[in-house]
């Protein structure tokens, strides 16, 4: 009889090999718990007529998705319930949501990522970060870069696939199996973006593509040609695909849109529960994540919960070319 490593156990000795507490694990348990709920939601919610806008709006000004809802309270029990988190930042939040005084980590999560595709019953993400708070005095709740994390992860919905990134340890990813555990299975280890160009793919939507400021159009034009083209309309769903094929999502910022008050100078996605999250994994799977001026995503330092951003993210060659082009002087 073959048995796979269960997620917890293999979080168990990676927390023993690194001397590292267990209060850790205690939230990774209540991460994968919130998971398994939302995925089962999202299986049956069709049935149960949850597929639906929920008739608000977030603090984005975007529509709210019954699912979208029904996610974000799931997780926020379940951080509750852990003990662990001082503070999180939601995307169907306004403000940061003190938790636990005595939490010892911050939490930025994206309860549902690709809304648009709920209608569909087409593949979402969970996406989170965590940091750690300041455990040697006063803590002043700043928003913590990317480069500060200790962890990012991706639920794939309903796919039942978890990505996890650890901290100068790697990327690591696990199946829901029939028993509803997240497990590793023996022939997998730890993930790296593969370093031969024939496999890899650009992610995009291309409906936009003349809305990219000049320099991103003339990378494409030149660049495309080269590779597959994939795009989900889903960050989690098309950044799962680039970890096993390598190659690059891009969400550049929108300058060029005849409708004026459509452009996006500074991007999109947000920067703490969305483009940190990929950034971080890739940094991980040995890739790279930059924004529109070039600079590491990583290395931007928060100015607010719901700050935004674009991302050119994917395998490190790829993306450093298009940074090359970025930085190009006018």
């Amino acid at each position: 009889m073959k048995l796979e490593q269960s997620f917890m156990d293999f979080m168990l000795h990676h927390q023993e090999r690194h001397k590292r507490t267990y209060n850790f694990l205690v939230l990774l348990e209540a991460v994968q718990t919130a998971a398994k709920y939302i995925q089962y939601f999202y299986q049956t919610g069709s049935l149960k007529n949850l597929m639906g806008e929920a008739g608000i709006t977030n603090v984005q000004g975007e529509s709210v998705m019954e699912m979208d809802d029904i996610a974000n309270g799931i997780v926020l029990h379940y951080l509750r319930r852990s003990n662990q988190v001082i503070c999180a930042v939601t995307e169907e939040e306004a403000d940061p949501i003190r938790l636990n005084e005595d939490g010892r980590y911050f939490f930025y999560y994206d309860p549902l990522d690709g809304s648009s595709n709920i209608k569909h019953n087409l593949p979402v993400g969970f996406m989170f970060a965590i940091a750690k708070r300041n455990l040697e005095g006063p803590e002043d709740h700043h928003l913590r870069k990317g480069s500060e994390l200790r962890a990012a992860g991706i639920f794939l919905i309903p796919t039942g696939v978890f990505t996890l990134a650890l901290a100068d340890t790697g990327v690591f990813r696990f199946h829901l199996d029939e028993t509803m555990t997240y497990v590793k299975p023996d022939n997998t280890e730890r993930l790296v973006m593969p370093d031969d160009p024939k496999g890899w793919e650009l992610s995009f939507n291309a409906g936009n593509r003349k809305t990219f400021s000049a320099k991103v159009q003339s990378w494409i034009d030149e660049n495309e040609s080269k590779y597959a083209f994939r795009y989900m309309g889903a960050l989690a769903g098309d950044f799962h695909r680039l970890l096993s094929n390598g190659g690059m999502f891009l969400y550049p910022a929108i300058v060029n849109h005849p409708k004026p008050e459509k452009n996006r100078p500074k991007g999109k996605l947000r920067l703490l529960y969305e483009a940190n999250v990929v950034a971080f994994i890739a940094r991980e799977a040995g890739g790279l994540a930059v924004n529109e001026e070039g600079d590491d995503i990583l290395e931007m330092k928060p100015e607010s919960p719901h700050q935004r951003t674009a991302l050119y993210v994917g395998s490190r060659l790829l993306v450093a070319s298009i940074r090359d082009r970025l930085r190009e002087k006018k």
